[in-house]
């Protein structure tokens, strides 16, 4: 979607990894995604701390259209224009709904906790997708639920009784409404590019947030600014760098690469917040993703008929 980063550098990279293997490539695509998405989540949660969530959420995605902008200006509005506009404003209210919860919940958890809870996404589409959209639900996928669900347990449990209980149970809140949002997107695929869907939901989000940062509005200082345009610039880069990976490998292969959302997440927690990450954290945010690593490599192994280990 994004020309990010430049051709320049895309060509460097062409050049450098022209002699890896595809799975090797889509693991470092991959690896480059998780690494930018925590330097943006880390960032949004220290606009968050100084600045209303709403107001935060609201410039997150405004500057995302304005980074985009140049793109849709470059090929012509028509390029752009959905052929489902409800289906794209239902996404982008839920959506919306889902970012409410998540931007509340930010600036009271660790980084580290934010991303042991979002391992849980997959875990939703699943159960969502057998019960609106018919998709089969075998045997695999409903162990990879139970395994994942104990996994968030042993995250949030612990933290429950304490006083910033509320902030984890908001952001794992979060995660049913956000698989929603992607089960929609699932079915505006059907008539909708993925280009113009990301634009819509850019542009939808930034309306629906507008009333609630104008309540709250406060005048962001001149670093603020400067960082609100870099979390535009790290989302289309991350998105970019997630889309090249899905490209040159099978989607499966690089889920293992999901590890690494944790450690970099827990160091930048560290590093910024001086969030020390907890065992439960860690162990469930292991467990979390390891039942999602496991069904995906099983639901590749179905599909392709490949031999191999289970794991």
């Amino acid at each position: 979607m994004s020309r990010l980063p430049a051709p320049s550098i895309v060509d460097w990279i062409h050049q450098r990894t022209a002699g890896l293997s595809p799975t090797v490539r889509g693991l470092m695509w991959a690896a480059c995604s998780g690494a930018l998405f925590s330097v943006l989540n880390a960032t949004m949660r220290g606009l968050a701390q100084h600045l209303h969530p709403m107001q935060a959420q609201f410039l997150r995605y405004l500057f995302g259209i304005i980074v985009m902008l140049p793109l849709v200006l470059r090929t012509g509005l028509g390029a752009w224009k959905p052929q489902n506009v409800g289906g794209q404003f239902t996404r982008g209210a839920v959506h919306t709904l889902g970012l409410i919860l998540w931007f509340m919940a930010l600036p009271q958890i660790p980084l580290a906790d934010t991303t042991a809870i979002g391992f849980t996404g997959p875990i939703f589409i699943m159960i969502g997708a057998f019960l609106f959209l018919g998709e089969a639900m075998r045997w695999e996928r409903w162990l990879a639920t139970l395994v994942g669900f104990a996994g968030v347990m042993i995250v949030v449990g612990p933290k429950v009784s304490g006083s910033g209980g509320h902030a984890h149970l908001l952001m794992l809140a979060s995660a049913p409404v956000f698989a929603a949002s992607f089960l929609i997107t699932k079915v505006l695929t059907r008539s909708e590019t993925a280009g113009v869907i990301v634009v819509w939901q850019a542009i939808s989000v930034t309306l629906f947030s507008l009333p609630m940062a104008l309540w709250v509005w406060q005048n962001p200082s001149a670093a603020q600014w400067l960082a609100f345009a870099l979390c535009g610039v790290l989302g289309s880069a991350g998105h970019y760098c997630l889309t090249r990976s899905f490209r040159v490998a099978d989607i499966s292969s690089t889920q293992s690469m999901k590890f690494l959302d944790l450690v970099w997440s827990a160091g930048l927690g560290w590093l910024l917040f001086a969030d020390v990450p907890t065992q439960t954290t860690m162990i469930g945010g292991v467990v979390i993703c390891a039942s999602t690593l496991w069904v995906a490599r099983r639901e590749h192994a179905r599909i392709t008929g490949a031999e191999g280990p289970e794991t």
